[in-house]
């Protein structure tokens, strides 16, 4: 292995993932003990980005490639958790099936189950795609990516006590005696019973994900959380980067995307890898909330920048230093 950098509980390796976790000292030192894979791979996108893309069936034969060496990293109760966002056919308004179909054929290769479908919304994205929503007007814009949570067991490690969100006022409310529950049968056949308003600390998180919302999860208020303003950290890692002529990752992961599910289906001390890496969102947020993590990237540029995220500016210069000396 190719190992860039390490910290006290991970490590960074240059290369490419699907040839890295074949090599036997990967093997040797994780298959079997990674309790969750989580990643954003590059998307199946009409126009090319700089950390490279394919389309079609080159995209589903490529993403399902990785299924079987993926899923014999795993516990046996361990999960993957995948970002796979939305394509439209080139030169056409129309909807492609390709992340679907990419999907369908990583959980059968990899003989997975698929536990449940995210949404992850966000309002304020770029519109897309931009001559159909902003030229033609002909369709509204993309504003959201699916995540799929797959395992190998049909009942993983998951714990959603771990990600619950603050009462909305309504609810507590009732809680408090302050509301009156409309119990008995609604219109829809379902039964609300009495029992059902008592306070368990919490409203258990949907599915759809939206986290610059008013309703906030109650992860972000412990001490631990890295619940910081995003601008500040992307102004720290651009700043970075820009200052040490280093290329600048053009797709980040939501950090708060990786801690949900960092805190719903690990424990501490559990161990967290993404075969994409790029400015190593996940190795830096399974460090805070004190998981161990690997992680795989084949630009070395991301890798560098990403130092920014576990040392000081000082650190993080002096290792780029000691990594030129060595050739890379």
């Amino acid at each position: 292995m190719s190992v860039v950098f390490k910290t006290k509980n991970g490590e960074s390796i240059l290369g490419d993932s699907l040839k890295e976790i074949s090599k036997k000292p990967f093997q040797k030192k994780y298959k079997g003990k990674i309790d969750l894979i989580i990643t954003s791979p590059p998307f199946t996108l009409v126009a090319k980005k700089k950390y490279g893309n394919l389309t079609g069936a080159k995209y589903v034969d490529w993403f399902s490639n990785f299924a079987k060496p993926l899923s014999e990293l795993l516990t046996e109760r361990g999960s993957i958790v995948v970002e796979l966002g939305n394509s439209f056919e080139k030169g056409s308004p129309t909807f492609s099936t390709t992340p679907i179909e990419a999907l369908l054929e990583f959980k059968r290769k990899g003989n997975l189950h698929l536990c449940q479908e995210f949404i992850c919304h966000n309002p304020s994205r770029i519109p897309s795609p931009a001559y159909w929503v902003n030229v033609k007007r002909e369709r509204v814009k993309d504003s959201y990516t699916r995540i799929w949570w797959l395992s190998k067991n049909e009942r993983p490690k998951a714990d959603n006590s771990n990600i619950l969100k603050a009462y909305s006022p309504s609810m507590r409310n009732l809680i408090n005696g302050r509301k009156k529950n409309n119990t008995g049968v609604r219109p829809s056949g379902h039964y609300m019973s009495k029992k059902i308003v008592k306070d368990n600390n919490g409203s258990i998180s949907p599915n759809f994900l939206e986290f610059d919302s008013s309703q906030k999860y109650l992860f972000e208020e412990k001490e631990n959380s890295l619940a910081i303003s995003n601008t500040r950290v992307l102004n720290d890692y651009n700043n970075f980067c820009r200052n040490n002529d280093l290329e600048i990752h053009p797709a980040r992961i939501q950090k708060e995307l990786i801690e949900y599910f960092i805190r719903f289906l690990t424990d501490e001390y559990d161990t967290v890898f993404d075969p994409f890496a790029g400015s190593n969102t996940t190795g830096q947020i399974a460090s805070e909330l004190n998981r161990n993590w690997v992680s795989c990237e084949l630009n070395i540029d991301y890798i560098k920048g990403s130092l920014i995220n576990f040392y000081n500016e000082d650190k993080s210069e002096l290792i780029i230093k000691r990594l030129a000396e060595k050739g890379l």
